[in-house]
């Protein structure tokens, strides 16, 4: 007897899931049975690359070239996606930024960017699932913060402002839509290997490596796991939370 996987029949949409954490909760969504939806902004290769890669999974595949911190292109987006699925189960707001710099250097054009990027794009995004949702009474909205975003980090007040503000904002929406079974929670990475943290500086990862209980930067992989679980139905009775994935750094 075949087994249903954890997310069979269900459909997501995906922002920045071309590259790291976005890429492995896309490659986890559709090895567990879900019809994956993501976006890109400029890596076209690697989403062709992707789709190609989880072909023969026997889902269905499609990238979008996209801007997440553009509400009208969010609208334009979540139309596209309309026209492939019949219904939206999962949202990921995943698409992210960072400019840093110690805030007495930062530009004002630097915290605009990152704001826009990291924090409306959550609000463009869930703005056009919300009415669907609602209608179906059924939805999962995953949002991702920071680690950075409970703790704050040196040179990146823009990106721990914006990462606090994704927290503040689904547990808000948790508290509006629960009454409709619509489950809204966030995932606060540690620090993680992913093209952000392969421009640090040795040293500065040692530093990291050392404060870390576990002694080693995340996964994408260990990210997407908890995604999937969110996103599925074994977590029917989780909303509103704020789940560390960081090897025990903020413990």
């Amino acid at each position: 007897m075949r087994l249903m996987k954890l997310l069979e029949n269900k459909n997501a949409l995906v922002t920045g899931g071309s590259r790291g954490i976005g890429r492995a909760i896309v490659e986890k969504f559709a090895q567990n049975g879900a019809n994956v939806a993501f976006t890109y902004r400029s890596s076209a290769t690697e989403a062709e690359a992707l789709i190609d890669e989880l072909s023969d999974l026997g889902v269905e595949l499609y990238a979008f070239q996209s801007d997440a911190s553009s509400y009208s292109e969010s609208e334009e987006l979540f139309k596209k996606f309309s026209e492939k699925f019949d219904k939206i189960d999962i949202l990921v707001n995943n698409a992210g930024i960072t400019k840093d710099n110690l805030m007495l250097r930062m530009k004002e054009e630097d915290w605009d960017s990152v704001i826009q990027t990291n924090l409306k794009s959550v609000f463009n995004l869930t703005k056009q699932v919300l009415r669907p949702m609602m209608k179906q009474r059924l939805g999962s909205i995953i949002n991702m913060s920071s680690i950075v975003g409970r703790m704050g980090q040196a040179g990146q007040a823009n990106y721990a402002a914006s990462k606090a503000g994704i927290i503040g904002f689904s547990k808000s929406i948790a508290k509006e839509m629960g009454s409709r079974n619509v489950r809204c929670n966030t995932i606060a990475p540690g620090f993680i290997e992913t093209d952000m943290t392969a421009t640090l500086d040795e040293s500065i990862l040692a530093k990291y490596n050392a404060s870390i209980p576990l002694n080693r930067l995340g996964k994408g992989e260990d990210i997407a796991n908890l995604a999937v679980f969110l996103a599925s139905d074994q977590s029917n009775y989780i909303t509103g939370q704020c789940i560390n994935v960081c090897g025990g750094l903020n413990c």
